[in-house]
């Protein structure tokens, strides 16, 4: 096993109409900028996070005109924004309030079966509730959401939260099957990420359910509060092209690592359930598993089953996180978390390849 991650996608055939050339064309008008795609807006997003600190309170991309929209809370913040080739939107939260928000939640509504995230073109926190939050811990989570008043919306989710862990044919340890997520290396020598919560079960993984071809052994594993591991390769892969093998035989070169935005589109690739798509609908979300709990997640409509766990979250070429679990299956649908990979890269000193 080359260490590639298995997944599935829809071809497209392209056809092109040629028209007969008329008697006196007319000069052809200068082609129109390419709009930046999603993962330049994800980008762009973050250097903007970064700059403005608190005066921002999140970011999203408007879906019916595909720009990068932000949230501010002064005139200063908005002309930077806008310096930066994104629209401005002003709000009255700003980003130490909802943090101020979702840590009153952090030290009232801890349960799990709980998960949060900023809503930033709603300017709230959303607080979701599984379906095991009931009785005494409802009352609890409700009154913890009462306190902050407008600032929280709550919302209940079908299911349960929980981690991708069993069913996988991707890449095994003991008794615990997931999926590999991204190949990576640090000059010569070559790893793979996974879910952390995968890697924190067994040191050896394996190619195969009788575990008798080892891949490599555990290098580093963070969960819970991040959901990120990494194994080292016992020995070079035969294939050292860091593409995602495709279901259907094709492969899907990743050549960078990025950074998710609100609204942008993605896909999730794993071994049980194969290739999925939707949106990102929200960053730095907490989500508290039985587990323990994990922060900083992408929150996605992707579907994701057991086994998936690990497996790839991409957009085009680039990397975009690692699974980590949800609620739902890819029968009904659901919502699945996922640990941003560029996390992990910067955490290990690895880059995709």
């Amino acid at each position: 096993m080359s260490g590639a991650v298995t997944a599935t996608a829809t071809g497209l055939l392209a056809t092109a109409l040629v028209a007969a050339p008329a008697a006196q064309a007319a000069p052809r008008a200068p082609a129109a900028p390419a709009a930046p795609s999603a993962v330049s807006l994800g980008d762009t997003a973050a250097a903007l996070a970064k700059q403005l600190g608190s005066r921002t309170a999140g970011s999203w991309i408007d879906q019916s005109t595909g720009r990068l929209k932000v949230a501010v809370t002064d005139a200063s913040a908005a002309r930077a924004v806008r310096a930066a080739g994104a629209e401005a939107a002003t709000v009255t939260r700003s980003g130490k309030d909802l943090a101020k928000v979702m840590a009153a939640l952090k030290r009232d509504a801890t349960v799990p079966g709980t998960a949060w995230a900023v809503d930033p073109a709603a300017n709230k926190v959303v607080l979701s509730m599984d379906s095991t939050v009931t009785g005494a811990k409802l009352a609890k989570v409700k009154a913890a959401a009462a306190k902050q008043g407008a600032a929280v919306r709550t919302e209940r989710v079908a299911g349960a939260f929980r981690l991708f862990t069993r069913g996988g044919e991707a890449i095994y340890t003991g008794s615990a099957r997931c999926s590999l997520g991204f190949n990576v290396r640090s000059g010569s020598t070559y790893y793979f990420l996974t879910a952390g919560h995968c890697t924190n079960i067994g040191s050896s993984w394996y190619a195969n359910s009788s575990r008798t071809q080892l891949l490599g052994t555990r290098y580093g594993t963070s969960f819970p509060g991040n959901d990120y591991g990494i194994v080292r390769y016992s020995s070079t892969p035969t294939d050292t092209q860091g593409s995602v093998s495709l279901y259907s035989g094709g492969t899907r070169d990743i050549t960078g690592a990025g950074n998710a935005t609100v609204g942008m589109s993605v896909q999730r690739s794993g071994s049980t359930t194969g290739v999925h798509g939707g949106q990102v609908t929200a960053l730095n979300q907490t989500v508290n598993y039985a587990e323990g709990s994990v922060s900083g997640l992408i929150r996605t409509t992707v579907c994701a089953e057991p086994g998936d766990s690990g497996g790839s979250l991409f957009s085009g070429s680039t990397a975009i996180g690692l699974t980590s679990g949800g609620s739902g299956n890819c029968s009904s649908g659901g919502t699945t978390y996922f640990q941003p990979v560029t996390e992990a890269l910067s955490r290990y000193g690895v880059s995709v390849y």
